[in-house]
């Protein structure tokens, strides 16, 4: 898991590091932030956590060896989440059950974060969110599910198309055609 090896790296160093959330640590990018020292966080930005996921198959010993490991995914990142909010892994594993956003107020005061930035402070230094966007979980799972397809090569249901009925004696004045070329 390419987070745990950011978010070790960032606990190894001996400094201290702030990580300025400016739009949205969704994921595993919120795990990346519990390494910092301080995090701050933009007025406007989001962060969102929830539980591990996977694509698996085979038998009912391959699904069940899928449950352990995101049981383990799950622990692993809660431990990331106890160590900077100081929340209960019960509290914080029902906020990951919940798919829970947060916006900069919200993380401040669950321990997300540690204070929200002042935009009028520096402000030439600090890059503008690349993506903005409404946040809806049905917007969310549909962009997933497309990029799941995408990537297991499923192709959509082609659209059905409009009606294609036709009458008997349309039908029979074709077959008259098809015969007289026979």
């Amino acid at each position: 898991m390419a987070a745990a090896q950011i978010y070790n790296m960032l606990m190894d160093y001996k400094g201290n590091i702030t990580v300025k959330i400016d739009g949205i640590a969704a994921s595993a990018a919120s795990v990346i932030a519990m390494a910092g020292t301080k995090v701050l966080v933009s007025p406007v930005s989001m962060m969102m956590i929830h539980n591990p996921a996977t694509i698996a198959f085979g038998d009912m010993g391959d699904m069940q060896k899928a449950i352990d490991m995101l049981s383990e995914v799950k622990e692993s990142i809660i431990n990331a989440y106890e160590i900077k909010t100081g929340m209960s892994r019960a509290k914080l594993s029902h906020l990951m059950d919940a798919e829970s956003w947060m916006n900069a107020n919200k993380a401040v005061e669950l321990g997300f974060a540690d204070e929200i930035m002042n935009r009028g402070e520096n402000t030439e230094n600090v890059e503008q969110p690349q993506v903005s966007m409404m946040y809806s979980q049905v917007a969310v799972t549909n962009s997933l599910m497309d990029k799941i397809a995408k990537k297991c090569h499923i192709q959509k249901k082609p659209p059905v198309p409009e009606s294609t009925e036709r009458s008997v004696d349309s039908l029979m004045e074709r077959l008259d055609i098809i015969k007289q070329h026979i």
